[in-house]
């Protein structure tokens, strides 16, 4: 793959960045370099190369990724809404912890599916990834993998990895979930979202909000200060990005998605009017540690499924 070309490049970046989609490639938390602004295309590719050093497969894979995510973003807009930064490193992460488990497979070997994915299927992974769509296996092995989109549930569309030129057993339909899968999915969906940079409709002029009503928030030890209420408004695009800077500075994507949580819980707070003011410094995770706490203090008194590993100890929790 050394000195491949992937066309187009400098085009596909500046048109997620005409929409107002900040760039992000390599790895958080140190090896993550930003894209703001259009650049030369030999800069474009010598930026990417620095950022996963000697590892030029995923310096290639990335060039491609934000091809396919500049035609999305062209058209199917809506696939991006609530996404300030496009974060390829997690997404390229995610693609693979996807295949990992849909392939029931270790992190090294769905590293390889991934790499030896064909364009085509590698732009129907990265669309599900975006969409939100499931999907799932009904037979592991080796061989050329594709993606088929089908309907499961009136609540949800599922979609089915097939390894070619091996039979399934059944469809997605009659397949019942895994009970492992099931008891994951909140856990998956965080990490999702926490990749995607995902957040709720309205998150960063509500956060505006709650600022309004303390003194500061503060996460991962990185402070919001209520000064910017004075020197943004609520809708400021540079608001948002201030936001958006302190909670990727959480490497976790899940854990990032959980201190999304519980700034919209303060931000009902602050809508339902339950108190007049916050006080003073709010720090998020240590709302997060006490929900969890609370959480698991409830799953002991009802002897609940929490009880067989986090309120344990025995998974950290």
């Amino acid at each position: 793959m050394l000195g491949k070309r992937v066309e187009d490049l400098a085009k596909a970046v500046t048109d997620l960045l005409v929409r107002q989609k900040q760039i992000t490639v390599g790895m958080p938390p140190n090896n993550e370099q930003t894209i703001t602004a259009p650049l030369p295309e030999n800069e474009l590719r010598q930026l990417i190369h620095v950022a996963y050093g000697d590892d030029e497969s995923t310096a290639m894979l990335t060039q491609e990724l934000l091809v396919y995510l500049a035609m999305f973003i062209r058209t199917e807009p809506q696939l991006f809404l609530e996404m300030l930064r496009l974060r390829v490193g997690l997404i390229i992460q995610v693609m693979a912890t996807e295949l990992s488990r849909t392939l029931s497979c270790d992190g090294e070997e769905a590293s390889e599916h991934l790499l030896n994915l064909s364009p085509f299927e590698m732009k129907n992974l990265l669309h599900h990834i975006l969409s939100g769509k499931e999907f799932a296996i009904n037979s592991a092995g080796r061989g050329n993998i594709s993606i088929v989109s089908n309907k499961s549930t009136r609540y949800t569309k599922k979609s089915q990895i097939i390894l070619e030129g091996q039979a399934l057993q059944g469809t997605i339909d009659e397949a019942p979930i895994a009970e492992p899968d099931r008891q994951g999915q909140w856990l998956r969906r965080r990490r999702l979202d926490g990749a995607l940079n995902r957040v709720p409709r309205d998150f960063y002029p509500r956060v505006w909000g709650v600022l309004e009503k303390c003194q500061g928030l503060v996460i991962q030890g990185k402070l919001l200060q209520q000064n910017l209420t004075q020197e943004m408004t609520s809708g400021e695009l540079k608001f948002a990005l201030a936001v958006e800077t302190v909670l990727n500075s959480i490497p976790q994507p899940e854990y990032r998605q959980l201190v999304v949580e519980a700034l919209m819980v303060l931000t009902l707070v602050v809508e339902y009017k339950a108190v007049n003011q916050l006080g003073g410094m709010i720090t998020v995770e240590h709302l997060v540690h006490k929900a969890n706490q609370i959480f698991l203090e409830d799953q002991m008194r009802c002897n609940g499924d929490a009880t067989l590993c986090c309120a344990a100890g025995a998974c950290g929790g």
